[in-house]
């Protein structure tokens, strides 16, 4: 990343946190395949899971709980669930693009280390209407942040993370014994990988590209032109390890 003009702030990171912040961000990946069969380390589980205990939240309700899953057997009951979806899922797909969703690799539910269901207790803070009020989903969206908390400190620990959408949500309550208040907000595929690929997967194989950034700003109001400069800036960004 080219130095600023400007100084930075006494309270900024120094170069080479700053950088690893970034090279997490933009080197993470949605890992479905390259699991190495070793075992995950607790310890490394436990900052893991410590920082996605620390993810924002509104009306700091801290909604998350944490599912581990390790047995094999319960593992593939959700795999065959997965399975069921897929097959359901296909349906929705372009006929012309059924071919290729039917060779992506969308899940290492069995190959990885374990696997990890996030889940959002919708009563925990139902009392409190911080933040809440006019929003009642903020409650799903700070989950979330916990997700992307998780998945970025995996990465800086070399540890792969593979989020599973495609299961039906009453099916893997019902098997994981979730009650009907909580939802299952991220079904994670975890364990140590033998590589990180260069581009996401999708975009590998042909399902999509990222879009460009300076095509998604606007300026003041939905549609809004203007911020010429700033598009120009971040079209021109450079950044090493950036795909």
């Amino acid at each position: 990343m080219p130095a600023s003009s400007h100084p930075m702030p006494e309270n900024a990171f120094e170069d080479a946190a700053r950088e690893a912040v970034y090279r997490a961000i933009f080197t993470r990946r949605d890992v479905r395949s390259h699991f190495a069969p070793e075992p995950l380390d607790d310890a490394v589980l436990a900052r893991l899971l410590l920082a996605a205990h620390h993810a924002p939240s509104v009306g700091f309700m801290q909604p998350w709980n944490f599912i581990v899953i390790r047995d094999m057997e319960r593992r593939e009951r959700v795999r065959d669930l997965f399975l069921t979806a897929r097959e359901q899922e296909l349906h929705a797909i372009a006929a012309e693009r059924q071919a290729l969703y039917r060779k992506l690799k969308l899940e290492g539910i069995c190959e990885s280390a374990l696997n990890l269901c996030i889940t959002c207790d919708r009563r925990r803070s139902e009392n409190s209407p911080l933040g809440r009020w006019h929003n009642p989903q903020m409650d799903l969206y700070s989950t979330v942040c916990a997700v992307q908390n998780l998945w970025l400190a995996a990465r800086a620990e070399g540890v792969g993370i593979g989020w599973v959408s495609i299961l039906d949500e009453q099916a893997l309550k019902e098997l994981l014994g979730i009650p009907e208040h909580v939802a299952p907000i991220a079904y994670l595929c975890v364990g140590r990988v033998s590589q990180f690929a260069p581009k996401p997967d999708l975009e590998a194989s042909g399902w999509g590209n990222r879009l460009p950034l300076p095509e998604l700003i606007m300026s003041e109001a939905f549609g809004g032109a203007g911020e010429t400069l700033l598009k120009e800036t971040v079209a021109s960004e450079s950044l090493s390890w950036r795909p």
